[in-house]
């Protein structure tokens, strides 16, 4: 009796301040109403991630499976009673992956595990043998002789660390991107990577690279970061070392497509609010954090707001095409529609651990609502960063060439142990930070999207 007592006294203390924060003058009740219904109880990402990667799984760009995903998307965007659901085809190159296999022939005879980056060229099926040329960072090929690098297999090396915001992949993602093109124009036959990862899992990750300046297409694959680890201590033993690596791939015309759904708003006149991520996933793992996660965010919160009523303004859900081998999807859009007025730009693209921070790009005119964003967005711990900028791999173009733009930061600290490997899972969905995604985006939404009429039949009387 003593501790019920207690319990109901701490209860009924406790739901006074409660109130207060919900009732606070700082934050819309009607958002604060919408987020905290979706921190606790949305089901609609969990359902939409767990469907496509069950039921289609992995979405290379460009192949039958990406195309299945498309229609997938339909199905299920109509379903959940989305207006306007339709696939906006376009023409790309298509590449895909075959065979591949890497060994170290001398001094200490072994295998190791490798995996084609995307746009790779072919070794065709009998391979390509070489001695290793090694190097600690792109700039060190960079300022390497030709002569030392001709005819041999490359191999570059780096440390990426791991941390919350992700920022090492820009700096540490060199070897993919640019290691490829400065190896074939020093006339090297192939060259291998240390994954670009943080993980210490045996499981390469792949990732787009192209071949630019002219540069002729050679094999390039990218290393586990054990088996790469391994490559140097080998190295460091100071004998030749001569490896076989057999990559086959083939690049051949094809298509893809973006998947477009909405939430009518009450006046069409107005420009819309546009939420997304990309369809397409690698061929490895399921899809699930890059980017089943981020369509399921997006379409979640979309939904959210459709079950509270109409929007002023129109929000236009768009799950991209062909993001990982180039952003074809987003630049299809753009090409489209770019030189239409949006209201706001916002994408879901690093997997689904809890926000943290939320950046924008409204403008000056438009302070107060980027201000009111953060304090709605605040009781989920999510911090307010900068005013003067956006981000987003598909939506990247157009917020350069000035549409608004806001961008939420997931946790990223785990996130490059898993991307772009056969670790890319469902498994790796917490859902419970899931939730908290939705909860931000449901509230962003509802802030950029205008006041939300409820249908009559739930208006008070």
């Amino acid at each position: 009796m003593v501790r019920s007592f207690v319990a109901a006294a701490l209860l009924a203390a406790a739901s006074p301040i409660s109130a207060q924060v919900h009732a606070s003058p700082l934050v819309d009740p009607k958002v604060a109403s919408l987020r905290d219904l979706a921190l606790d109880r949305d089901q609609h990402a969990w359902d939409i991630v767990e469907g496509l990667t069950t039921e289609v799984g992995p979405r290379l760009a460009g192949t039958q499976a990406e195309a299945r995903a498309r229609d997938w998307a339909v199905t299920r965007l109509t379903a959940m009673g989305f207006a306007n659901v339709r696939i906006e085809p376009f023409d790309m190159p298509v590449w895909s992956r075959g065979f591949e296999s890497a060994e170290i022939l001398a001094p200490f005879p072994q295998r190791m595990v490798v995996a084609a980056l995307g746009n790779s060229g072919s070794t065709g099926p009998e391979g390509v043998t070489g001695e290793i040329v090694a190097f600690d960072s792109v700039d060190a090929l960079k300022a390497a002789p030709d002569a030392a690098v001709r005819g041999k297999i490359v191999f570059v090396d780096h440390l990426m660390p791991a941390n919350q915001d992700g920022s090492g992949y820009g700096q540490f993602g060199a070897p993919r991107r640019q290691g490829p093109t400065i190896a074939s124009q020093k006339g090297a036959q192939a060259i291998v990577i240390r994954s670009i990862g943080t993980d210490h899992h045996r499981n390469p990750h792949t990732g787009v690279m192209t071949f630019s300046d002219g540069a002729k297409p050679i094999p390039a694959g990218a290393l586990s970061i054990p088996d790469a680890e391994q490559l140097v201590r080998i190295i460091k033993r100071g004998q030749p070392v001569r490896m076989r690596l057999v990559l086959q791939n083939q690049t051949i015309p094809g298509q893809s497509g973006n998947v477009i759904a909405e939430v009518p708003g009450r006046d069409p006149s107005l420009p819309p609010v546009l939420v997304g991520g990309h369809l397409d996933s690698w061929d490895q793992g399921t899809g699930a954090i890059d980017d089943g996660a981020g369509v399921a965010i997006a379409a979640a919160a979309a939904k959210r707001i459709m079950d509270a009523g109409r929007p002023l303004r129109t929000i236009r859900v768009v799950w991209f095409g062909a993001e990982e081998p180039g952003l074809f999807g987003g630049e299809a859009y753009r090409a489209k529609y770019g030189k239409q007025p949006h209201y706001a730009l916002i994408e879901s693209d690093f997997g689904a651990d809890k926000i943290w921070k939320v950046d924008s790009k409204l403008g000056d005119a438009r302070k107060a609502e980027a201000e009111a964003i953060g304090k709605a967005l605040a009781p989920l711990g999510i911090v307010t960063g900068k005013f003067d900028e956006a981000d987003g791999s598909d939506i990247g173009p157009m917020l350069k060439d000035g549409h608004p733009g806001v961008g939420l930061s997931q946790d990223g600290t785990r996130y490059f142990d898993i991307h772009h490997t056969p670790d890319d899972t469902l498994d790796k969905i917490d859902p419970a930070q899931l939730r908290q995604n939705v909860a931000a985006w449901t509230a962003v939404l509802a802030i950029l999207s205008g006041g939300i009429e409820e249908p009559k039949a739930r208006k008070r009387r």
